[in-house]
């Protein structure tokens, strides 16, 4: 889940009506045309107007707050968020204030609803090699205490993962996890990169691996994870429709999968909603929803303690 994308529309509502000028709907009812995606361009155009929104710590803040809420009602304990530095610096925040905005969020986050929040600093791969180093630069220079990781989001056509392998070598060397999006959009070969450029843990979508059997079978035996976000892959159009989904393929050519939900407001949906999905459009049973659940928690990177807490809860459905 990217932290911006998890803006509920109320909160974009309010942050549009703090800056008028940025040419986000306020009212509620029109967000819920302009979240009317039509097509992966559009919704990165729509993601970068609601991003833009977003222009003090206090912006920040509330946006972790509203997430914070959303994840101690739906029972999620630990979450690990997707920032774009980039973008908040872009928008005048400083990166030291944005390390800063997120160590006090997630710190209320734990205090006020027991909920842990851990975060990823993502390239966007459209802003090329100077937007890459400056990802760095905050991931290493200016990190928020819970940074666990380091990405690549935004387009993937025409930017190759390869391209940020250097970056991602000096992220690994520094003790981050390798955790790029990868084969969205595009094909299979994109996800050949980020396993073998970018040495990827687990891989944002990476749908596209189902149509090269011999990848299938490299995620599986590296135990690499995709990250799966079914109400996402079909607003954005880059799945025709949920019943073609390859969620049901991925699981039984044995890749290691868990489920996300990206940019829930956005695409009308919540983590439980997504399991939901799985359930009743794609014939995934109770018993291997559980499973998802614990390989969710197996394929994080929380503290050890942590894991051992959250597993306690799905050992009887899994063992």
């Amino acid at each position: 889940m990217h932290l911006v994308g998890s803006a509920s529309p109320r909160t974009v509502a309010a942050l549009a009506a703090r800056y008028p000028y940025r040419g986000v709907p306020a009212d509620l009812d029109e967000l819920r045309g302009f979240f009317a995606f039509r097509g992966f361009a559009h919704f990165l155009e729509v993601f970068t107007a609601v991003s833009a929104l977003v222009s003090s710590p206090e912006d920040l803040l509330t946006l972790v707050a509203g997430l914070t809420e959303d994840m101690y009602e739906q029972g999620t304990a630990y979450g690990e968020v997707t920032v774009t530095p980039v973008t908040h610096l872009r928008a005048g925040i400083a990166m030291d204030d944005l390390a800063e905005a997120l160590d006090l969020g997630a710190k209320r986050a734990r205090s006020d609803k027991g909920v842990e929040l851990a975060w990823v600093y993502d390239i966007s791969g459209g802003d090329g090699p100077e937007g890459a180093r400056l990802t760095l630069d905050a991931a290493l220079q200016h990190p928020p205490s819970a940074l666990v990781g380091f990405g690549l989001g935004g387009p993937e056509a025409g930017v190759r993962r390869g391209d940020f392998a250097d970056y991602f070598s000096a992220t690994r060397a520094a003790g981050l996890h390798s955790l790029p999006h990868a084969g969205e959009s595009v094909g299979p070969d994109e996800v050949w990169a980020a396993v073998e450029a970018l040495r990827a843990e687990r891989i944002g979508h990476g749908i596209a691996a189902v149509h090269d059997v011999r990848l299938l079978e490299r995620l599986r035996d590296e135990q690499v994870t995709l990250e799966i976000c079914l109400s996402s892959n079909v607003a954005t159009g880059v799945v025709p429709s949920l019943t073609e989904h390859p969620l049901p393929d991925l699981l039984a050519a044995g890749v290691p999968v868990v489920l996300g939900s990206d940019d829930p407001p956005m695409f009308n949906t919540t983590l439980t909603g997504e399991y939901r999905l799985a359930r009743d459009h794609l014939g995934v049973s109770t018993d291997e929803l559980y499973r998802l659940a614990r390989s969710s928690i197996e394929a994080s990177f929380a503290p050890e303690r942590l894991k051992r807490r959250l597993l306690e809860g799905t050992a009887d459905r899994c063992s």
